[in-house]
């Protein structure tokens, strides 16, 4: 299939460099508001066909597929055209902003029988599979602390008085959006919908949350989530069960371990995976739309609904509101 994508940014590249060691997808044209970033990334990813005009990318006749990783609040915009145009839509985290913005694209998705996927790459990995397969040997689950805390690249700007991105309620940021959505999906994937939840944030000076702890409350168990743009973690992730413990390096685990509660014994159960691990998200797109799996697509939609509506939730109960909101 040919694809395209809209953003230039580093994950945008990632995702390129990973599209083409799948062999699933062929670049065949790139956008950008910019039409001198369009040019600049286009000649850095060697395509001859370029855009500034998403109206135009839309409607481009040899596009199947298009890759967004605009900035979060324009995600919607970006899908409806694409979608109204039969283009199935792989949209970066988080998908979009609330779940009336959710629902609408969905039925425009299913109205033109075309595919829309959130791109969570974690909980498509060969070791988030290999944890579903050895979670039941830690026994009956416990707890589980899962966290992605990292502090922002851009965060000394926003010390210094600006508002990026990442950090504002006009473009949908904060740190449980952008980074608490890691170990969120995990946890649904894992575990499934939890019976309840909360959210007990910071709230920066632009109304969003450059750090929180998300509880989910579990029918025999809590799991503790923790998210930062504005501090470091160097702890792992684990999830305790009463026969023995897992623990992850990180949310997106390269490594897990198991330790046993009784005799100690530490054994490694990580499996290699491609350091590109954007490709496992890609082989199970392009499945899905291959053999027209809509028992995996539903599968997907529904965590996706899942973690959308947790995050929109928690954010309104603690007057996170975004501009898209309104």
């Amino acid at each position: 299939m040919k694809f395209a994508t809209i953003g230039t940014n580093w994950i945008t590249s990632t995702f390129i460099e990973s599209a083409h060691k799948s062999g699933k997808l062929t670049l065949k044209a790139v956008y950008s508001r910019s039409i001198n970033k369009a040019k600049e990334f286009a000649a850095k990813h060697s395509v001859p066909l370029y855009f500034n005009d998403i109206t135009e990318l839309a409607k481009h006749p040899e596009i199947d597929i298009v890759y967004i990783a605009s900035p979060n609040s324009l995600h919607f915009e970006h899908a409806k055209l694409l979608l109204e145009n039969n283009k199935h839509v792989i949209c970066e985290k988080p998908i979009f902003s609330n779940m009336k913005e959710f629902t609408e694209a969905h039925k425009i998705a299913n109205d033109h029988g075309v595919y829309l996927f959130e791109a969570i790459r974690n909980i498509h990995t060969p070791n988030i599979n290999q944890l579903m397969k050895q979670l039941p040997k830690i026994g009956t689950i416990r707890s589980a602390l899962l966290h992605y805390v990292q502090y922002s690249s851009r965060y000394d700007a926003f010390l210094d008085g600006e508002t990026p991105n990442v950090f504002s309620t006009e473009f949908s940021g904060g740190a449980l959006v952008d980074l608490g959505v890691y170990p969120l999906s995990v946890a649904i994937k894992l575990f499934g919908k939890p019976l309840s939840y909360s959210y007990h944030p910071t709230i920066l000076r632009s109304g969003v949350d450059g750090n929180g702890t998300l509880i989910l409350r579990y029918k025999e168990f809590v799991c503790t989530i923790i998210c930062s743009k504005i501090s470091h973690s160097y702890i792992q992730n684990e999830i305790h069960g009463e026969t023995g413990s897992i623990l992850m390096d990180s949310a997106t685990p390269t490594s897990l371990e198991l330790i046993n509660n009784k005799t100690k014994e530490r054994k490694s159960i990580g499996v290699d995976q491609e350091e590109l691990d954007m490709i496992y998200e890609i082989d199970t797109f392009t499945n899905i739309i291959e053999n027209n799996d809509q028992t995996a697509y539903s599968e997907l939609t529904q965590i996706s609904e899942t973690i959308l509506s947790i995050t929109e939730t928690v954010r309104k109960q603690n007057n996170i509101i975004f501009q898209s909101d309104k």
